[in-house]
């Protein structure tokens, strides 16, 4: 049966923020140890994901008025095969060569006649292949499509040819799992202003009460001193962005060194790699001839229960928060301390509830004002850096072992540097999409990394 939605605020955010310099598509690579049969994972992508969620079926209509919203329609075109394409990487096949196949899509509209999404299986990548995948922002966070990704998978090689299909657990959080679970509580709390206030009045009865109160108060305002006075220094990566970008990424890093950095240095892993990460921005900095500065990044925090399924409508639920990447230190465990009380702050902090606010309200303005308010606060910060825990032991798309994989999220506004992060099966890929006339050397930030993470481990063996 036909279906028509209307498209909600905060998607409808995303659906008009595509410019030619930033398009608001979510990317992502899968690495696979073999190539999966090509019918075995048409059929996969259709039962659980086409079937599973409209969205993936279905095209964005404008709204009929100014001020009106756009709608999901189901597109009466709609073929899989459109979206689901088979190429072969050209020789030698290696990972210079999947990022430049990747690099050539990443300037390309997607069609919006037609459902918003693109996979293409990558034959000849080293002895296996690849999955290349591009949704628009529109449909969903990147946490959710995280979810949907891995719904294609499978704990076994052949469960997907049963005919029983149980549920999948969800991702988890990721490094930043103290800001998911704070900004869960505290929405969750915060439902309408006025319990906000009567909570507040009544928490003003006791001595402890007030203390908190009054810490409550300075730590939101320092929010919207953060919001709106956050700004990024000149650096070499700084400037308007360009249409081609450009994509890299390490080999896997085994976690346990990783953790036992951070074990030792009282942190969490996500600290340690977010340190390695400022490590790697001050190293650039100097080799650019530049003074070392902190530069500041967003991060998504998701907002949806994770405990929950996935709704069928899918769409965005997250917030932002403005993360301080302390790039102008150079002593690895002096970064790495400075990166804890940052990352610690921001767990006690009400910024992902005051900006999830935010964006909903944005949502609700014209296209013009979205534009503006977006690009204030995008125009602040280098780019997003995402840190993804996926599954904690091996997976597999229609029976071959999955190796590995990242994503990105768009960029928008002045914004030349998105970061992923993304653990899986107890390995680490870091990996950089850099607007390539702002970044023209993403490979110097990659080996600075790669030193970062070999001087971490280092001093860690030797304490």
């Amino acid at each position: 049966m036909s279906e028509r939605r209307r498209i909600g605020p905060v998607d409808t955010i995303w659906l008009n923020m595509d410019r030619p310099n930033n398009l608001m598509v979510i990317e992502s690579v899968m690495f696979l140890d073999a190539a999966p049969d090509w019918d075995r994972l048409v059929d996969v992508v259709r039962r659980r994901m086409v079937e599973r969620f409209p969205v993936f079926h279905q095209r964005p209509v404008p709204p009929r008025t100014p001020l009106g919203l756009p709608h999901w329609e189901d597109d009466p075109d709609f073929s899989l095969e459109r979206h689901v394409h088979r190429v072969r990487l050209p020789r030698p096949g290696d990972d210079a060569a999947l990022q430049r196949l990747l690099e050539q899509h990443l300037h390309v509209p997607l069609d919006r006649a037609h459902p918003l999404w693109q996979i293409h299986l990558v034959d000849g990548y080293g002895s296996g292949a690849a999955l290349l995948c591009r949704f628009h922002h529109a449909l969903a966070d990147g946490i959710a499509l995280t979810q949907v990704m891995l719904s294609l998978t499978d704990e076994a090689p052949d469960d997907d040819l049963g005919e029983a299909e149980g549920a999948l657990a969800p991702p988890r959080p990721g490094g930043l799992a103290g800001l998911v679970d704070s900004a869960l509580s505290a929405t969750r709390a915060g439902a309408g202003l006025t319990r906000q206030a009567m909570t507040g009045i009544l928490a003003l009865t006791t001595p402890s009460g007030v203390a908190g109160a009054v810490a409550q108060v300075l730590r939101t305002g320092q929010v919207f001193d953060d919001l709106l006075l956050t700004s990024t220094p000149d650096n070499p990566l700084s400037g308007t962005p360009g249409i081609h970008k450009r994509a890299v990424w390490s080999q896997p890093w085994p976690l346990a060194d990783l953790k036992h950095v951070g074990r030792l240095a009282g942190a969490t892993l996500n600290d340690v790699l977010l340190s390695a990460v400022a490590g790697a921005l001050c190293r650039y900095q100097l080799d650019h001839g530049a003074v070392p500065a902190d530069l500041p990044t967003m991060v998504p925090v998701n907002i949806r229960r994770l405990d929950q399924p996935l709704p069928r409508e899918l769409g965005n639920k997250f917030a932002l928060v403005f993360f301080t990447f302390p790039s102008s230190i150079q002593p690895p465990l002096e970064r790495l301390a400075e990166t804890k009380r940052r990352m610690d702050w921001l767990k006690r902090s009400p910024e992902a509830t005051v900006t999830f606010g935010l964006i909903t309200a944005i949502g609700r303005t014209t296209r013009q004002l979205e534009h503006y308010v977006v690009n204030f606060f995008a125009d602040k910060v280098i780019g997003v850096t995402t840190n993804v825990a996926g599954p904690a032991s091996v997976r597999y798309l229609c029976g071959v072992r999955i190796s590995g994989a990242l994503g990105w999220v768009p960029g928008s506004g002045r914004q030349t540097l998105g970061v992923s992060i993304f653990t899986y099966a107890d390995t680490l890929r870091v990996g950089f999409m850099a607007d390539a006339d702002r970044v023209r050397e993403p490979e110097k930030l990659l080996h600075a990394v790669e030193r970062e993470v070999a001087d971490l481990i280092s001093v860690a063996r030797t304490a």
